[in-house]
């Protein structure tokens, strides 16, 4: 007879409290590592959005040369645009801001002659002394350069921060155009084959949908961009190519991106041509936004996959606050990579709940003890008086 060892409650229950307490430090310590390396994670995730968009035309581009010089070529496109928007851009605006320092008394004096000549604002000056301030400020305006320098060299250690970091990002995105997948199919195979063709099924259509969205929101920007500078130059406003570069940049971020550039280009018609131009301005981007929405953004985004506008609305707001204007930008391909790996869970787990679950023997449950017809080596149904296991009476 053998005696079994008593259960101590106090030792499991000991047990259970300290792998609890390993489990939720561990998830502390995992969250803290992640908190300290979000700045190298973000570059990894930008770096990898930045792969899957140029995946598509480097592989274009590879069926006519080698993969290499198809890398070549399509980077050197990628650098190009900054530094194109960036001459477009700056020039303009360091000439602006340089010309508002040198006429600012002048357009002191204007204003002062402005305001005396209006007996609404007169008073208005007479009792806050509106316009003196503005002449002290203005007078002053030129002795603050030595502040300005200080500002701008802020800006440019801030730029040249950027700088590092958009290399960092290009050549993390280099490595993974031409060893990702790579490195992905190896890991994958170290698994179930089955599960491994599934993961890569579904990793396709992520990749398929988030270079579909960037390359149809490059389009769609550009489209945006392009009609934004002529009818800008139409109407004579100052500044029209950066501010349709601003205009484009800005329509890269969806659902919100394109009225923020159709405001700032509406201040600029105020001080230019009012209220002949801001009116212009404001019908054309109404009537051009129902347009882009109606017509233009179904067309070029139909291979991406869809998103609901709710979840499009949060998706910006949380990548906004997480990374900024560069979390708003990657907010929408995260949102359907996402969208695509839970349907796709979800799929596999209906599958699972369909199958039907055999015994461990792996029969069918149709077949026999043989796996043969049912009635084989089987007796058939006992007559009535004959005790049950005997397919006949027992001789007498």
């Amino acid at each position: 007879m053998t005696t079994e060892a008593p259960v101590h409650p106090g030792r499991s229950i000991s047990r259970t409290v300290l792998a609890a307490t390993l489990t939720i430090l561990a998830v502390l310590g995992a969250l803290a590592l992640v908190y300290l390396l979000r700045g190298p994670l973000s570059w990894l995730a930008i770096a990898g959005f930045i792969a899957v968009a140029v995946s598509g035309p480097v592989g274009r581009l590879q069926k006519h040369m080698p993969r290499g010089l198809a890398v070549l070529l399509v980077y050197v496109g990628v650098l190009l645009v900054p530094a194109i928007v960036g001459l477009i851009v700056v020039p303009p605006l360091v000439r602006a801001a340089s010309d508002l320092i040198d006429q600012a008394p002048f357009y002191a004096d204007e204003v002062q002659r402005y305001v005396q000549g209006n007996e609404t604002l007169r008073d208005l000056d007479d009792d806050f002394d509106l316009v003196a301030q503005l002449e002290r400020q203005a007078d002053q305006l030129p002795a603050r350069v030595g502040d300005a320098a200080t500002w701008l060299g802020d800006l440019g250690i801030g730029i040249v921060n950027s700088v590092f970091a958009g290399v960092t990002i290009l050549i993390l995105s280099v490595f993974l155009v031409g060893s990702g997948r790579r490195w992905m199919d190896g890991l994958l195979d170290v698994g179930t084959p089955k599960h491994a063709a599934r993961i890569k099924t579904v990793l396709d259509r992520m990749a398929g949908a988030v270079g579909a969205y960037i390359g149809g929101a490059i389009v769609q920007a550009g489209i945006a961009g392009g009609l934004a500078f002529v009818v800008m130059t139409v109407l004579g406003v100052p500044f029209a190519a950066p501010l349709a570069v601003i205009v484009a940049l800005f329509g890269l971020i969806p659902m919100i991106g394109a009225t923020i550039a159709a405001v700032i280009v509406g201040i600029v018609t105020v001080f230019n041509d009012f209220p002949t131009a801001t009116i212009v301005w404001v019908i054309w981007a109404v009537v051009y936004q129902q347009v882009e929405n109606t017509v233009i953004q179904p067309r070029i985004q139909k291979r991406a996959v869809g998103v609901h506008p709710l979840g499009v609305m949060i998706a910006v707001l949380f990548g906004g606050t997480l990374l900024g204007v560069t979390g708003a930008l990657l907010a929408v391909p995260v949102a359907a990579s996402l969208q695509i790996g839970v349907e796709a869970w979800w799929e596999y787990r209906k599958e699972i709940g369909d199958v039907p679950r055999l015994d461990d023997s792996d029969t069918d449950p149709d077949a026999g003890p043989d796996g043969g017809d049912p009635g084989a080596g089987e007796a058939g149904p006992p007559t009535p008086g004959t005790p049950p296991g005997d397919a006949s009476p027992a001789p007498g």
